[in-house]
């Protein structure tokens, strides 16, 4: 379910999930492409540690949580409604998944490798959480410092059309 669809709202309630549907799919099918193939190109050991999903994970957070600020605070105008479903729920959801951080996390256990399994769950979450929280952070900082610099540069435009009008 879209989380921008208010079910209180009536006309919300009918409105067409085809299309919101059909962009988590085609984002879901390319982040999961795209975590497949950074699998392909950086396999892990029999026990070795599983770089590739553990920075993927990482990475898509950050990446998320970017997102979510310039999508959900940020922005000037407002995002295409299927932008959050095809970009954050399918591309970023297919590329970050649990699903493969499982699978490795089982992967070690069986290999006998228990602390590395309990050092890569707690590395992962904790590095997923700090990823999106400091994305989070920087994003609403530079959102900001944005806004600072137009509405500088908006003022200087006025003050030189009225030096321009004064003198005119």
């Amino acid at each position: 379910m879209d989380p921008d669809v208010d079910l209180h709202v009536p006309a919300q309630r009918t409105e067409p999930q085809g299309p919101v549907l059909a962009a988590i799919a085609v984002g879901g099918a390319l982040g999961s492409s795209a975590r497949y193939g950074l699998e392909l190109l950086w396999p892990p050991g029999p026990a070795g540690f599983p770089w590739a999903t553990f920075w993927t994970n990482s990475v898509g957070c950050l990446l998320i949580g970017v997102l979510m600020v310039l999508i959900g605070e940020g922005g000037r105008t407002s995002p295409h409604p299927l932008l959050r479903p095809f970009a954050g729920v399918g591309v970023l959801g297919g590329f970050t998944t649990f699903s493969t951080y499982a699978a490795g996390f089982a992967r070690l256990l069986d290999g006998g490798e228990a602390e590395l399994a309990l050092a890569y769950a707690g590395l992962t979450v904790g590095a997923a959480l700090g990823a999106v929280w400091a994305a989070a952070a920087v994003t609403r900082c530079a959102v900001r410092a944005a806004g600072r610099r137009a509405r500088a540069r908006a003022r200087e435009r006025m003050r030189r059309r009225a030096q321009e009008r004064g003198r005119g």
